[in-house]
């Protein structure tokens, strides 16, 4: 367990665990509470850029005819997939950056 608390009270690695348990949501809420973990602004802005990048996907994926069945099917396993993995690797104290999405929220959090 990381010995570091955020500026919530929480464990840094409760925290970013937080943000991807409750996908979309717990990540704008740590973004609005955070104020001194950069690890937690990581996995938060990473969390809502991904989960707000699948949904996306998913309400595309059902204006498509008969493939959009299976595009959604695959879209639902990957996000189970991710959700797991990234709840684990930030459970851990893990900077799990992922392509692309990971990046880019290193990049504005460096703006920050």
């Amino acid at each position: 367990m990381s010995p570091f608390r955020s500026s919530t009270g929480l464990y840094e690695n409760v925290a970013a665990f937080l943000c991807y348990l409750f996908a979309f949501v717990g990540g704008v809420i740590f973004l609005l509470i955070e104020r001194r973990s950069r690890f937690v602004l990581f996995h938060a802005l990473q969390s809502v850029i991904l989960f707000a990048g699948l949904m996306v996907f998913h309400a595309a994926a059902g204006f498509l005819p008969i493939i959009g069945v299976v595009v959604g099917l695959l879209l639902s396993l990957l996000s189970l997939v991710l959700w797991i993995v990234l709840m684990l690797a930030a459970l851990q104290g893990k900077w799990l950056k992922l392509p692309w999405i990971g990046e880019f929220a290193e990049k504005q959090l460096n703006r920050m």
